[in-house]
């Protein structure tokens, strides 16, 4: 006996089978832009740091250094500074999530004063200068007519300049190895209009507290579509251009406070060579 509930069951699934066959019917999420479906940095976690004991560290230096976003190594962190589908840069990587309260803005790299929501989107915003517009009444008579200006709050993209990092550097006695660990991140950008004045501090965030969001975001590779690393990647295999601008020292004063120009950059190059050559003392025979 034929179950007339089997052949509507069927004859439904054929109609909608037929409907997404036509052409020309489009669902989003039909198409990918791509060859095939990327599944591995999606999916990727971050690699937590091993255990710590304070007695396992016989030797710690803290140094503060910064990312031009100019310098070529560096690009990779800056651009797109504009929405595209398949890339994403730091900054908008950290502002979507700071904006989505997954990521904590802070005021100072101490993590002791938090950022409102709303404080971050008033720094965002930036509304240009009223103008005067000419327009005509009902009885053809020209008027000048004051307009306020255009609202940009994406301009952070194209403006973020600098990029700061505090980290500990440290020697594990147990591992027998000198590691570093960064703590804070600071944002530096440019205002519009405002560019002779030098850079500015949008906020800090701290760094282990975006790992995870890190992992999941690739960054672009130059030499191979398929092998694009992630932000985490970057900052682990510290592939970045960077210069140090202060050590620990007992005046707690940065290099630009005592030294200029050619001067600072020795210095920066200075506190970059003590740090490799006590790891070379260490084992030197």
């Amino acid at each position: 006996m034929i179950n007339f509930k089997s052949i509507l069951f069927f004859a439904v699934i054929m109609m909608a089978l037929n409907v997404k066959a036509q052409p020309g019917v489009f669902q989003p999420g039909d198409y990918r832009d791509g060859i095939y479906d990327k599944e591995n940095s999606t999916n990727r976690r971050f690699i937590p740091y091993t255990h710590l004991r304070e007695g396992d560290v016989n030797w710690e230096k803290r140094v503060w250094r910064k990312l031009d976003m100019r310098e070529k190594q560096n690009h990779q962190l800056y651009y797109p500074t504009e929405a595209v589908t398949s890339r994403i840069s730091l900054m908008q990587l950290v502002l979507k999530y700071v904006l989505s309260g997954q990521i904590i803005a802070f005021v100072d790299e101490e993590f002791l004063q938090p950022y409102e929501l709303s404080a971050i989107r008033n720094k965002l915003v930036i509304v240009g200068d009223t103008t005067e517009v000419e327009e005509f009444d009902a009885n053809g008579n020209s008027v000048m007519v004051r307009k306020p200006g255009l609202i940009d709050s994406t301009w952070i993209f194209g403006n973020f300049t600098e990029l700061e990092l505090k980290e500990d550097w440290f020697f594990d006695k147990q591992k027998s190895v000198l590691e570093v660990r960064i703590l804070a991140m600071g944002f530096n950008a440019l205002k519009p209009g405002k560019e002779d004045l030098g850079a500015f501090n949008m906020f800090y965030t701290y760094f282990p507290a975006c790992r995870p969001f890190f992992a999941k975001h690739e960054v672009y590779n130059a030499k191979n579509d398929a092998e694009r690393r992630t932000f985490e990647d970057i900052f682990w295999k510290r592939q970045f251009s960077s210069v140090a601008t202060k050590e620990t020292n007992v005046y707690d004063r940065s290099i630009d406070r005592y030294s200029k120009g050619i001067d600072a950059l020795l210095e920066s190059d200075r506190i970059k060579n003590d740090i490799f050559r006590w790891e070379h003392d260490l084992w030197h025979f």
